[in-house]
Formats: structure tokens, sequence, C-alpha cells
């Protein structure tokens, strides 16, 4: 099978981090975990390690490989790979240089594009990092009732590139 940018689906051989990052380098963007679509190249289609098995206690080895991989290859090369959210709100890991040259120019919408929600997310973080719990804390949207629209708005903000996670492993 084929996916859009020409990449021949194949086989795992994925084992170190080294290796993950040349693969997102290789081709651009990919999907953290398998794409039923078949639309992106994923990481989780090429590590090489075994998914966990009955019995077995914890994630398992490939899980907690793809897992860690997705926080720490932007956290360890910052000037190569970038995690973020595309439209649908699906995690993905990217290049820079495709980041910088396609994904930004053809995806970024103005802050004032944006929903209402979005935007009052967009204050409280514009200055200051927060973590999820403590920027929820600080808008008032930590009750249960509210956090589908807190989330929601929150990938919006990263969909549209008007925020980034921090590449903190």
């Amino acid at each position: 099978m084929k996916t859009t940018d020409g990449v021949q689906n194949r086989k795992p051989y994925v084992k170190t981090i080294e290796q993950a990052r040349d693969f997102v380098l290789e081709v651009r963007l990919c999907s953290v975990f398998s794409d039923r679509s078949g639309t992106f190249p994923s990481l989780w289609d090429v590590v090489d390690y075994p998914e966990k098995q009955p019995g077995e206690s914890g994630w398992g080895q490939k899980v907690s490989a793809v897992w860690t991989w997705k926080n720490e290859l932007p956290a360890r090369f910052p000037d190569d790979v970038f995690y973020g959210k595309i439209k649908g709100g699906r995690a993905v890991l990217m290049a820079v240089a495709y980041l910088r040259e396609t994904h930004y120019p053809a995806t970024h919408v103005p802050i004032e594009n944006c929903s209402p929600l979005a935007q009052e997310l967009y204050r409280a973080i514009r200055l200051d990092a927060m973590r999820t719990a403590e920027l929820r804390e600080s808008v008032g949207m930590a009750e249960k009732s509210v956090r589908n629209r807190f989330e929601r708005a929150l990938v919006e903000l990263q969909v549209t590139l008007n925020i980034a996670r921090l590449n903190d492993p």
C-alpha cells in the first residue's frame, strides 16, 4: 500500500530514537499511532518491538517506545522534529523543514479567526507556558461538564498552529 506521499509501507525496522528521527525526516509527516485510513505513514507501523503479550503487565515494549519517542523526539531534536496536531486532532510528528515550508503556510489560522474560547485560552497562555491542568484551572474549566469544550478549544489552537506543545520530555 502506498501513502499519499509515495512512501511504501515497509516492515518494521525502527529500534532506536535516532532511527525514529530519521524516519520522520524521510517521510516529513507521520501519525504517531497507526493510521487505519492509510493517508499517512505512522511511527507505530515501523517500530520493531513486540506489542503487549497476553499476561504482560504495563503497556508492552512497542507502546512504551512510541509513547516515549513522541515526546522525546522533539525534545532531543528540536531543530529536526515537531510534534503537533492536525485537522481532526490527530497527533503527528513532522520534519521541522516541512513544518516551516509547507504545513505552517497551508494551515496557520490567525488567532482572531479562531473560536472565542480558543482566543480566551490563547490569552491565558500567551505570555507564560502552562500545563494543561493549570490552564483549565486558570480559565475556570476544571469541571467535567466543560472539559470537552476546553479540549476542543485546545486542539483548535494546536491545529491552527497558534500554540505548540512544550518539548519537555
